[in-house]
């Protein structure tokens, strides 16, 4: 287990699946899996808030953004769980280490994908 109260550098509430950060199981991920998606403003901040899902490298970056920054209804709102589950293995490549622990250690599907791939 992860001792992310000592050493996270991310914020608890984005890092933690459960009750102080994501939902409690992927399937309540229920955001948009295709089309043009803008994040508000306290996701996004300057820079890009408006992004295609339909293109990989904008999907991917839009999920990093949504891992990094969204708290529990964000994650919820904006993640579809097909396709994070999907695109997991490049996906974890681009967040933390500390989110991506957690994430796998919470969530059997994501550490299988990255398992597969590795």
């Amino acid at each position: 287990m992860i001792d992310v109260w000592q050493h996270s550098p991310v914020p608890l509430v984005f890092a933690v699946p459960g009750p102080l950060g994501a939902p409690a199981t992927l399937s309540e991920l229920v955001g948009p899996q295709h089309g043009t998606v803008t994040l508000p403003l306290h996701l996004a901040r300057p820079g890009l808030t408006t992004f295609d899902l339909d293109q990989p490298r904008l999907w991917m970056n839009y999920c990093r953004i949504v891992l990094t920054e969204g708290a529990q209804d964000d994650l919820v709102q904006f993640l579809s769980r097909d396709l994070l589950v999907s695109l997991w293995p490049t996906l974890r490549t681009l967040v933390s280490r500390d989110v991506r622990e957690v994430w796998e250690s919470s969530f059997d599907e994501l550490a299988h994908e990255a398992q597969a791939t590795a």
